[in-house]
């Protein structure tokens, strides 16, 4: 099969029809049936900003009413944070040589491919009522979560680059991301940017910035983004700890640059089940009866 005729089928395999009731058929039927959860309010507001702008921006306090399950995570992460203290301090000194690694300056603190443990208050927290009602509605089908750790982002002070730079996520139609803080954010601390309706929902979805290949990827720098999309109308993710993001990483967005100190968050992905994404959780086919039939539905398997 040549190029061509590749490039067409996966075309095809992408516009909405084929992905929606072809690749994804059996969990978009599922969602249609069975589903019977209201929104909330809150659920609903994030839900209109997510279709609209491809990004909203809540609170702990606002989203879960302070809920203890962010008291726990906090608390589990200080332990990561203190059990791999002389490590971090190791890497950190790395951070800013391309020439060791890909994103050195980011450390994934369980790891960059994961067992999904039904014991752990960060794979609980994924799975949080709250958050698969926004995603399965977002997707309109009981989406997958394909990934959640715990970002350690260590201050730098090299050139841009990497997920640093603006670009896009290509692994699936949509793909719903959450962004934790777990301490403050600000303009040094390199916080997530998002250029607002460029997902595919949005109404600004076919802009095409300049760019330039790293490691085969395409990336584009400030300037050039801001040559098509103003720097004015970008959203800036700066927060308080208990900070929370949502965002359509199919839409164009950058982070990760901190400059002055570091930065401490807790994310977690949901796709489709169809993504392309590289299997980065295994989830055992025997994790108990820990969690409800829709929760298994969003790991994929029931």
């Amino acid at each position: 099969m040549n190029s061509r005729i590749r490039s067409i089928i996966r075309s095809v395999k992408k516009t909405d029809l084929v992905w929606r009731y072809g690749l994804n058929l059996s969990p978009t039927l599922d969602y249609k049936i069975n589903n019977k959860k209201p929104l909330s309010d809150v659920e609903k507001n994030i839900l209109n900003k997510l279709n609209s702008d491809g990004i909203a921006i809540t609170s702990i306090e606002e989203f879960f009413g302070g809920a203890s399950e962010f008291r726990a995570l906090d608390t589990a992460t200080r332990a990561l944070l203190d059990d791999r203290k002389q490590e971090i301090e190791n890497l950190k000194s790395m951070a800013n040589d391309p020439s060791v690694g890909d994103k050195t300056f980011n450390l994934e603190m369980l790891g960059s491919e994961l067992t999904f443990d039904s014991e752990s208050i960060f794979a609980q927290f994924a799975l949080n009522n709250s958050l698969l009602n926004i995603a399965n509605a977002y997707f309109q089908m009981y989406a997958k979560l394909r990934y959640y750790n715990v970002w350690n982002t260590f201050a730098s002070q090299g050139s841009a680059r990497e997920s640093q730079l603006w670009h896009f996520d290509r692994e699936d139609n949509y793909i719903l991301k959450l962004f934790l803080y777990l301490e403050d954010v600000d303009e040094g601390t390199g916080p997530f940017t998002y250029a607002p309706a460029t997902h595919r929902k949005g109404k600004f979805r076919s802009i095409e910035p300049g760019f330039f290949l790293e490691g085969g990827v395409r990336r584009t720098t400030d300037e050039q983004m801001n040559a098509v999309f103003p720097r004015e109308g970008w959203k800036t993710g700066i927060g308080k700890k208990g900070t929370i993001i949502f965002a359509d990483t199919r839409g164009f967005h950058k982070g990760g640059e901190a400059r002055t100190r570091d930065r401490l968050m807790y994310t977690c992905m949901y796709t489709s089940r169809a993504s392309e994404s590289k299997e980065l959780l295994r989830v055992p086919s025997n994790i108990g009866n820990t969690f409800t039939g829709e929760q298994l539905r969003n790991l994929g398997i029931r």
